[in-house]
């Protein structure tokens, strides 16, 4: 696989002064404003070796680099993968993806995706197209290792309605999730804004200041020993969310180790064996129907590998296997 282009420039003294994004659009005419500054919120862009704002100031002698993604293919080939469709009309379809599956194509990522499977089920001209060739019918997204509900429109007139609805906050989105540590109360709210961590770029984080506003919303379920299973209210939809809140607690989602889990947890004495996967799991989503304006609710149902290992914990907690049982039986 090709590396991604590098452009280096130097900054000359007429342009001291200029917006660094500004100076770019100068350098790099082929790239729009916005695409430049995407490129800056992924870390793609630095000065002298470190990332900066937009809006900082370039001078005489400044070395900016950036980084350019090779471009994707130009479409997505449809493949043969089985697909548990949980609702379907002729507007929208509610699909429970798997862990382990991602969405759309990214870099590195071209087959075994949501979108390869939605064109054999439905074909192009069952999606909508207003996401381009990458991303029909594709209305939000649901990270590769968490599993759940995901909404997909099948016409343009009813992804521009979803869209709108997402923003508006119309759509509700419940997760469970199962946490490391006895996160305190029984209840609460995680309002630390999320932006992508300058560092290392496939990351977010709730350390910058400037970062955009999210909440989250959760309620503590059942405590395994040193673990607690939670149900969690998206009313903003950030990359990474759940997992970037939590996390930012000292509180992190089970399996998840980019956000600081371990590989294997371990309760009292005894090692289990690894997940492999985040907990993490979109259990229902909540919309009003593009076309009918009738509210929509859908569940996905707590997959046996979470299942499984949920009791495996409890078994190991010396938790009452009877709270676990009725537990999950709320998410069958």
């Amino acid at each position: 696989m090709n590396s991604p282009a590098h452009s280096e420039f130097v900054v000359a003294a007429e342009d001291a002064g200029e917006r660094l994004d500004r100076f770019l659009v100068a350098q790099l005419p082929e790239l729009s404003r916005a695409r430049i500054q995407s490129l800056m919120d992924e870390g793609r862009v630095q000065v002298d070796g470190a990332s900066r704002r937009a809006s900082h100031r370039v001078a005489p002698g400044e070395c900016v680099t950036v980084e350019i993604p090779l471009p994707l293919p130009a479409g997505v080939v449809a493949e043969a993968i089985p697909l548990d469709v949980l609702y379907e009309d002729a507007d929208v379809a509610v699909i429970n993806k798997p862990a382990g599956m991602i969405v759309h194509p990214g870099a590195g990522a071209h087959a075994g995706t949501l979108v390869a499977a939605l064109l054999h089920r439905f074909g192009s001209a069952g999606l909508s197209t207003i996401g381009g060739p990458l991303r029909p019918g594709i209305v939000h997204r649901l990270d590769k290792d968490t599993s759940g509900a995901i909404v997909i429109a099948r016409t343009d007139e009813a992804h521009r309605k979803l869209v709108e609805d997402f923003q508006e906050r119309l759509v509700q989105k419940t997760y469970v999730a199962l946490l490391h540590g006895k996160i305190k109360g029984e209840a609460g709210t995680v309002d630390l804004p999320v932006s992508r961590d300058l560092r290392r770029r496939s990351r977010m984080t709730a350390r910058r200041l400037e970062g955009r506003a999210a909440r989250t919303d959760w309620r503590a379920r059942l405590r395994v020993g040193a673990f607690t299973f939670i149900e969690a209210d998206l009313r903003t939809g950030r990359t990474h969310q759940i997992r970037v809140h939590f996390s930012a607690l000292g509180c992190p989602v089970v399996g998840d180790t980019v956000y600081g889990a371990p590989r294997q947890e371990r309760v009292d004495s005894e090692l289990l064996a690894p997940l492999g996967r985040n907990f993490l799991h979109a259990a229902r989503v909540a919309f009003d129907h593009p076309r009918t304006g009738k509210r929509v609710e859908v569940r996905a149902p707590l997959p046996a590998e979470l299942r499984d290992y949920l009791a495996t914990m409890g078994r190991a907690a010396k938790v009452d296997s009877s709270s676990i049982d009725a537990l999950v039986r709320e998410y069958l």
